[in-house]
């Protein structure tokens, strides 16, 4: 218990509760049930690639090109829907699902094939993605007239209380954490962050490995393309710009070393919260939406820093340890 309460996800919880007593005491309901079920579920698709970034990074890379894969994959299946009304919600998510794990497979590939730096790969599909989005649009928004009722519908239906797009991130999470925890695929994630060469010879393959991650994190992109899309109801080129940086911050924020080899669910779900609380107390303060971008790249700042305090002041208890062995 008391390794629990030291624990960053601990301090990370009581500074999440601390953040929402604070904006309660200014602004009175924010706290209700009624209203952080709908920071929740505004929070969902944040999560959800967070989830997916978080899986990157532990492989010591870093994928830039989630929120051009979110816009592609929310504008094929808004195509789509626009032009055929009557293909299933189910065929047209499996359709940005699989799209999306294209696009982080392709990734993956360079990275994995051609060794080229993660950062490089994903500035550049980045680029190519955010072009497709323009070219197979034509610069033009596909708006809530155009898609069928049950295409919008999906996301806003209410089970139990939730809408279907909260249950939908909670099951995620789910998944995420057994990939980590009970999975061969979680231990090797785990393993070619920490120490690429141990991994080597322990029989893993550091390449694979991380194109998996990039697998991963495309699809869940592309899972939220569809979520997005139908749940604003438009889709338009520029859907999700900069909101790679929200993603990155949500992790790092939750205790993701950029190192690579740390991180846990817990942490990328609470960084992820964290920040949508911020960002739903922004508006109801008066602030402008465009200090949100400042604050992220603040709290971006200031984890990696707390982050690497931590790693260090672990290296030296294990030295000081050793040197008592000796």
């Amino acid at each position: 218990m008391s390794t629990f309460l030291k624990s960053r996800e601990a301090m990370l919880a009581l500074a999440l509760v601390a953040l929402v007593a604070l904006v309660e005491s200014r602004f009175r309901g924010f706290a209700a049930p009624g209203n952080l079920a709908a920071v929740f579920n505004d929070t969902s698709v944040l999560m959800i690639l967070a989830l997916g970034q978080m899986l990157v990074i532990m492989t010591k890379c870093i994928d830039l090109s989630v929120a051009a894969n979110l816009a592609l994959t929310g504008m094929t299946v808004a195509l789509v829907n626009a032009a055929a009304p009557g293909v299933p919600v189910v065929a047209l998510i499996a359709l940005a699902v699989g799209l999306g794990l294209l696009l982080g497979a392709f990734n993956g590939l360079l990275v994995w094939l051609l060794d080229i730096p993660p950062i490089v790969v994903t500035l550049g599909t980045l680029t190519i993605y955010r072009g497709v989005v323009f070219v197979i649009s034509g610069g033009e928004w596909i708006n809530s007239f155009e898609m069928s009722p049950a295409f919008t519908a999906l996301p806003r239906m209410v089970i139990l209380g939730l809408p279907v797009l909260s249950w939908i991130a909670l099951l995620v999470v789910l998944l995420v954490a057994v990939l980590v925890r009970l999975t061969p695929l979680g231990r090797a994630i785990l393993a070619v962050g920490g120490n690429a060469h141990a991994a080597v010879y322990t029989g893993i393959s550091v390449g694979f490995t991380r194109f998996m991650a990039f697998v991963i994190s495309g699809g869940l992109a592309g899972l939220c393309g569809y979520l997005w899309v139908s749940r604003y109801a438009v889709a338009y080129t520029d859907v999700a710009v900069g909101f790679e940086l929200d993603v990155v911050a949500a992790c790092v924020i939750g205790g993701v070393s950029i190192a690579g080899g740390i991180g846990t669910v817990g942490g990328a779900v609470l960084g992820a919260l964290f920040l949508g609380v911020i960002k739903n107390a922004l508006p109801v303060a008066g602030i402008s939406p465009f200090w949100q971008l400042a604050i992220s790249g603040a709290a971006i700042i200031v984890a990696v820093a707390l982050n690497a305090r931590a790693e260090r002041t672990k290296g030296r208890i294990i030295l000081k340890s050793a040197e008592h062995a000796a």
